[in-house]
């Protein structure tokens, strides 16, 4: 994989991706229909799924690509692919929260080495770069040409005063009793894959996810937070958190800061 071409395409696009989701945001009538899971779908994530899918076909014909919008690339199988979830938090963007993403990603061997997660509506983008490193990116971020941007790197967590984030529209009881674990400083909440990039810049030390997941969901935020020094593991045996699985679908994990002393579920 040329690594250099494929971060600049994936730049490129989440921000195509990006304007046309926020021309939508714009609008009174955001699309909104239910899918055959009943989960909502936009006509935002409708146009950026066409401009991305679109992109990473011409860019890299001969590598597999699994997009959440296109029931089709479901059925791809192996440990390399591009996988895509053109918007990340419908709910946040049909409540008009902001805390919405377009996420862009590389699994090699299983594991996510490349990723981007753009926020549109909060002018933050996080990527991995050819070396696998992880920053991020102020300024204008026009297309052609990549902005003032700076290293990220997961905190040196206190475990008697942790920093925890956690989702806005996912938190659940379960949830509350395990973050109850440990000795928490401080609570966030945030919206998509988002949390993670919270944890890479060392915003929060840690983020336990017990819901349903799918790969597409976690790929790009899970790239850039090992680029920034931290990890995804299993919520039950703290193992690696593992992608190409048959249905896509993820166990319950961790997001975290390896200095993090995790407790068991």
């Amino acid at each position: 994989m040329d690594y250099e071409k494929l971060v600049s395409v994936m730049r490129k696009l989440s921000l195509q991706a990006g304007a046309a989701i926020m021309d939508i945001y714009k609008r009174d009538d955001l699309g909104v229909e239910t899918k055959a899971d009943d989960s909502p779908v936009t006509a935002a994530d409708k146009a950026a799924d066409a401009i991305i899918s679109a992109g990473l076909r011409a860019a890299f014909p001969d590598v597999m690509l699994v997009t959440e919008e296109q029931s089709a690339t479901h059925k791809a199988r192996g440990d390399t692919f591009l996988i895509v979830d053109p918007l990340d938090g419908t709910k946040e963007f049909i409540h008009r929260r902001g805390d919405f993403t377009v996420n862009i990603a590389l699994v090699e061997g299983g594991t996510p080495t490349r990723g981007i997660v753009y926020a549109p509506a909060r002018d933050r983008m996080f990527y991995t770069q050819a070396d696998g490193t992880s920053v991020e990116e102020t300024g204008a971020m026009a297309l052609d040409t990549v902005g003032p941007h700076h290293r990220i790197q997961v905190s040196q967590a206190d475990n008697a005063a942790l920093m925890v984030v956690a989702s806005k529209s996912h938190r659940d009881q379960a949830t509350d009793d395990y973050i109850a674990k440990y000795a928490v400083r401080d609570m966030t909440s945030a919206g998509s894959s988002l949390k993670f990039c919270l944890v890479a810049t060392g915003e929060a030390d840690v983020y336990p996810r017990l819901g349903r997941t799918m790969e597409w969901d976690t790929a790009a935020g899970h790239a850039v937070l090992k680029g920034a020094g931290g990890d995804v593991v299993r919520f039950d045996d703290h193992t690696p958190l593992a992608y190409g699985k048959a249905d896509f679908a993820n166990p319950f994990f961790i997001a975290t800061a390896p200095s993090v002393a995790l407790k068991p579920a």
